[in-house]
């Protein structure tokens, strides 16, 4: 059964995509993004590389870069970080930022000033097409999953999210996985299904 198919949990951290244009601004013309440690999705890395964030009220220090550069640059806290920012950012998906607030970035080279881009990231399920088929999923559907750890908590408006690039996870921020007392590399399962997304 598909509630019975443990699904992995990652916890992702505040982090940073920058455009290659941003990396130089910050890190110095032709800087090019040194990885550091592999991430679980495929092709991704967490780089040697951190910024500082700048809000209306403060600011957060030591924030790792994410690469590979992407098109645009965006920035992905939790709720606990925006309060210290002072900055109140929308739920989004990755690369969903138009109309979202901006702050300050400052790495070793160089200021920047970002007009958008900084979101709470929505609780997202990434999986293959073939973990989609065994587990009855599309792309866009929105799905409840069911945590245990140290409090059993059943998560809800969880995107899916299927490309043959991805690998069965569960992401989570950091102060969703504090209150769950989960880990990386715990363990959810499919409770229900929300939505069903547009399928074909």
């Amino acid at each position: 059964m598909a509630s019975e198919i443990p699904i992995p949990i990652g916890v992702s951290a505040h982090h940073v995509h920058l455009s290659q244009a941003d990396v130089e601004r910050l890190f110095g013309e032709g800087h090019q993004l040194t990885p550091r440690s592999p991430l679980s999705q495929p092709g991704q890395f967490a780089s040697e590389e951190q910024v500082r964030l700048i809000g209306p009220r403060g600011s957060v220090d030591r924030v790792r870069v994410l690469g590979p550069a992407r098109g645009s640059t965006q920035v992905e806290i939790s709720r606990t970080e925006g309060y210290a920012l002072g900055i109140n950012a929308p739920v989004r998906m990755s690369g969903d930022i138009q109309g979202t607030p901006g702050l300050y970035m400052e790495g070793p080279k160089g200021q920047i000033d970002i007009n958008e881009g900084v979101i709470y990231a929505q609780r997202h399920l990434h999986m293959t097409p073939g973990d989609a088929r065994r587990l009855d999923l599309s792309d866009g559907d929105i799905v409840r999953l069911r945590v245990g750890g140290g409090r059993e908590l059943i998560f809800g408006d969880v995107a899916v999210r299927v490309s043959p690039k991805f690998k069965l996870e569960f992401h989570l921020d950091t102060d969703e996985a504090n209150a769950a007392g989960v880990n990386t590399g715990d363990q959810a399962f499919l409770d229900g299904i929300q939505k069903r997304g547009n399928r074909r």
